[in-house]
């Protein structure tokens, strides 16, 4: 009889686990293969997808119900989803004032007051940088791509701008995130050669991290298999 280790237990994501493997009459079936192993894997898996698209719906239903509560609230309106309405409108003319001249220098007085007030100035700047970049393309998710691992002989999943950092012009700073939970994770400064960008939006990267490997971009196994 024949063991084999598959340890993913470096990355985090899996516990080891021993896969027996081999022929004779005592042997047994192992549970990957076993009908109701592959049942339990289906609805993990669809499980799995179903949260993952039920969080936002649920998120933007309690977001309009409660905005719609408190501006008919305001206004003294009983009538159902006014409110939305209102606040929609609230958010265009917003959107109006910010984008025309006055709303510009307005925003920019706003931006130099913040990036000056001690003790929330580092906050500020590293909040504007993550979340208010000017377009998906100099963000730290601009870029999906694999990195080795520091044994090797396994790649992992990350975010990075693809530009060479500061002072290198063969280095790149990624962003590995953790799994199922991506808020943390740890960063790596990798060579360019050495990294797999994958022809994956930072989206469906993080849907592929929240669900744990249950779900798999069919893109990241083309890559592999080109790479290999």
């Amino acid at each position: 009889m024949i063991g084999a280790w598959i340890d993913a237990s470096r990355s985090g994501a899996l516990p080891a686990c021993f896969i027996y493997d081999g022929a004779g009459k005592n042997s047994k079936q192992s549970q990957l293969g076993h009908p109701m192993g592959r049942i339990k894997t289906h609805f993990q898996s669809k499980f799995l997808a179903g949260a993952l698209a039920a969080i936002p719906l649920a998120v933007t239903a309690f977001i309009f119900w409660y905005v719609d509560a408190q501006v008919r609230s305001i206004f003294e309106v009983r009538t159902p989803f006014v409110g939305v309405a209102l606040g929609l409108v609230g958010i265009y003319v917003l959107g109006v004032f910010v984008t025309s001249l006055l709303g510009r220098y307005l925003l920019r007085f706003v931006d130099w007051l913040l990036g000056r007030l001690p003790g929330f100035r580092d906050l500020y700047q590293t909040w504007k940088q993550v979340a208010v970049a000017p377009d998906m393309d100099v963000g730290m998710f601009a870029q999906v791509m694999l990195i080795p691992d520091e044994s090797g002989r396994a790649r992992m999943l990350g975010f990075s701008t693809g530009r060479p950092i500061e002072g290198s012009d063969d280095s790149v700073c990624v962003f590995v995130p953790g799994s199922p939970n991506p808020l943390t994770g740890r960063l790596y400064f990798v060579r360019l050669d050495a990294c797999l960008i994958l022809p994956v939006g930072a989206k469906e990267a993080l849907k592929f991290i929240v669900s744990a490997g249950n779900y798999i971009p069919p893109a990241i196994g083309a890559a592999l298999a080109g790479k290999g």
